[in-house]
């Protein structure tokens, strides 16, 4: 009969939105079930008593059973809780559970037979047509019951009464023993540091125990030093020249055979690389981008810096870039035969301020020279109208009138270039050594795998 699930824990899921209650049964019958301190959906019910319509429920799980030598006691809605039922490996949540939609009554509940619980002290159970197992047989019980024994069977209160004798086991430890033992596998250069200080030195956590100074490494040396010096990424010293020096420099490279349409070429690709990472290299130089495709305005002289600038602008050109030159006069032969050339670009040339763009993502500046400084004042305006940013091509040292670049680019050694020229890149126009042996420079190439450096100034 369903009395004897009387005083059983069971978690009943209701139908629709009622909730889940859990709680013990105290009535059981064809119509309903009540229980006792119920929870709803894991919160304690305000009423001591719940009663659920047979018609309401969904599903009921067995959370734990009852000892029928306790069954006196559920008038008093007394629960009896046994020892922890381990749950057996591939074993699901409930095994013991059925729904109560395949139950046309109570009276089903009668099949399910129960064993005594008392003796065995770990139950391991399983429902399986109707019938109820137990995992673990008296020899794994006695095992279990022996390790538990041994791990926690030992008093501790002997061991609390026994005092450590600190003095003693330190006595034990040598400990000058062990400090000769460390010292005599330090590394020969920390030894070495010790002898030279001895004892007078004592340094924290903190402070290098190694002398050292700043590695500086100089292996270009020019015949008039100039006081302004720039160092590299990697340390090596970089020294300024004259403007005589620079042009013995040119002259020198023009009998050698290394023309200035060489160094165009070189200087060209220089200011191109630089640029395409300015723009923003491949996150903007992308076919799926055409849509944020850059615009590069070119300001070039009639002069040989204008006509590098000229060249940059073609090989921008050949990126996919939108150029646009502006010159003023064409009556230099450089200037004319790189202008040539950009024309079959099919980009747009300009003689005009007000035709150029009113915006603009970056500007090349070549419109001055160091032997031929010239009075920029209308594009000088427009350059600071447009508010990008500025790479100047082999400007001045003293800059390009009203024009403050952000990034310079030179060739060969720089000159002594003001701040208003803005961060200095070295171009390499691969220049051979025996070229800088003939005007008196000592010179080693500081570029190695790149093939534009920034230089910096030399604070030191």
């Amino acid at each position: 009969m369903s009395d004897q699930y009387l005083g059983c824990t069971v978690s009943v899921k209701c139908i629709e939105n009622l909730g889940s209650y859990q709680g013990q049964i105290i009535a059981l019958n064809d119509q309903s079930v009540t229980l006792a301190k119920a929870f709803c959906n894991g919160v304690p019910n305000t009423s001591s008593q719940v009663t659920l319509r047979a018609k309401d429920i969904f599903k009921i799980d067995i959370v734990s059973l009852v000892d029928v030598s306790q069954k006196d006691d559920l008038p008093q809605s007394r629960v009896t809780v046994k020892r922890p039922i381990a749950k057996r490996a591939g074993r699901s949540v409930s095994e013991c559970s059925f729904p109560i939609s395949q139950l046309q009554n109570f009276q089903t509940l009668s099949s399910f037979k129960k064993l005594p619980l008392e003796t065995l002290p770990y139950l391991d159970t399983s429902c399986t047509n109707g019938k109820v197992s137990t995992g673990l047989s008296k020899t794994s019980r006695k095992k279990m019951s022996d390790r538990d024994e041994q791990a926690f069977g030992t008093p501790i209160d002997q061991s609390l009464n026994q005092d450590f004798d600190f003095e003693k086991n330190l006595a034990l430890f040598n400990k000058e023993a062990v400090w000769q033992e460390i010292n005599s596998k330090k590394p020969d250069l920390v030894q070495q540091s010790q002898n030279r200080s001895g004892n007078k030195a004592r340094y924290r956590h903190d402070e290098n125990v190694i002398e050292s100074e700043p590695a500086t490494f100089r292996q270009i040396m020019v015949p008039d030093p100039r006081a302004k010096e720039y160092v590299t990424d990697d340390g090596l010293i970089i020294p300024s020249i004259t403007l005589d020096l620079q042009r013995q420099l040119i002259g020198a490279a023009d009998r050698l055979g290394i023309s200035w349409e060489r160094r165009v070429e070189l200087l060209g690709r220089a200011g191109t690389e630089i640029i395409l990472q300015l723009l923003g290299g491949a996150h903007r130089l992308n076919p799926n981008n055409a849509h944020q495709w850059p615009t590069v305005v070119a300001l070039c002289g009639p002069h040989r810096s204008g006509a590098a600038g000229i060249n940059c602008a073609r090989q921008l050109s050949s990126h996919g870039v939108k150029t646009v030159v502006y010159v003023e006069s064409s009556e230099d032969v450089f200037l004319l035969q790189e202008l040539s050339l950009y024309r079959h670009t099919g980009h747009r040339v300009e003689t005009e301020i007000m035709n150029l763009p009113p915006v603009a993502d970056l500007i090349i500046v070549a419109l001055c020279e160091e032997k031929s400084p010239r009075r920029v004042a209308p594009i000088a305006k427009w350059v600071s109208n447009n508010k990008a940013s500025v790479l100047a091509i082999e400007p001045p040292s003293s800059g390009t009138p009203g024009i403050v670049s952000k990034y310079c680019l030179v060739s060969g050694l720089p000159l002594a270039h003001c701040p208003e020229n803005g961060r200095l890149y070295l171009c390499n126009l691969a220049l051979p050594a025996k070229l800088f042996a003939e005007i008196g420079i000592t010179y080693r190439s500081p570029f190695g795998p790149k093939f534009v450096i920034p230089l910096h100034l030399n604070s030191s």
